[in-house]
């Protein structure tokens, strides 16, 4: 079942929804403001985002930007007491996929969200095909291509790639690696993710003066261009 993120400061209303959301078997992981927002977010992946709009650091409208300019598809439910047309709209053009006005009732919050996934999954079958600068991706042939030419890549070193063309521009811990990789939690005493992002280094680079794959000393990797 889906992973949802749920940032709502009022305790009661943010109670009311992850125990229904509880027992229709999402998981639901929560925070009360913005700087809470941002460290669930960048810890793990979600399925969707539930964002309040008044929070107590930062508008959720503006929250809302800030996580579009690095996550463009993750489903966004925004979160409102203000029912009036402007406040819908500046949501909407913020990046937010629909918007839900309290008080509600919970079948309809539990509507928008089945809505929402369920446009997610179609649009994920049609996002087979990933690009980053001249590096393709085909997740359904597992063809990698760079430049024109065919890479040769294991099943790993391929998934390790999909990771990251799916994250461009923004650093992937080794212990997130570990988890979306090989399912296992990451054991500081080995330097596995080191040799096989050095792998897939030497693959895709060889040849081709731009580096992609770049070290975040003390914080992990990242794949984004040279300028």
């Amino acid at each position: 079942m889906a992973n949802i993120c749920l940032i709502e400061d009022e305790q009661k209303v943010a109670a009311f929804i992850c125990k229904g959301l509880g027992e229709h078997g999402y998981k639901v992981k929560t925070g009360k403001d913005g700087a809470s927002a941002k460290a669930l977010i960048q810890g793990a992946e979600f399925d969707l985002l539930i964002l309040d709009v008044m929070l107590p650091d930062i508008n959720g409208i503006e929250l809302c930007r800030q996580i579009r300019t690095n996550n463009t598809k993750t489903p966004i439910l925004m979160l409102t007491a203000l029912d009036q047309i402007q406040n819908k709209v500046s949501g909407l053009k913020a990046g937010a996929d629909d918007y839900l006005v309290k008080p509600f009732h919970f079948v309809e919050l539990l509507a928008r969200i089945e809505a929402l996934l369920r446009r997610q999954n179609v649009n994920a079958m049609e996002d087979h095909l990933l690009a980053f600068e001249d590096l393709k991706l085909d997740t359904w042939s597992n063809i990698a291509e760079r430049g024109g030419s065919q890479i040769a890549l294991t099943a790993k070193e391929f998934t390790l790639l999909e990771l990251f063309m799916r994250h461009p521009n923004k650093v992937l811990s080794r212990e997130y690696i570990a988890a979306q990789v090989w399912k296992i939690g990451f054991d500081t005493g080995t330097n596995f993710i080191d040799v096989y992002v050095n792998y897939l280094r030497n693959k895709i680079e060889k040849g081709f003066k731009n580096k992609l794959i770049h070290t975040v000393i003390g914080m992990g990797y990242i794949l984004k261009a040279e300028k």
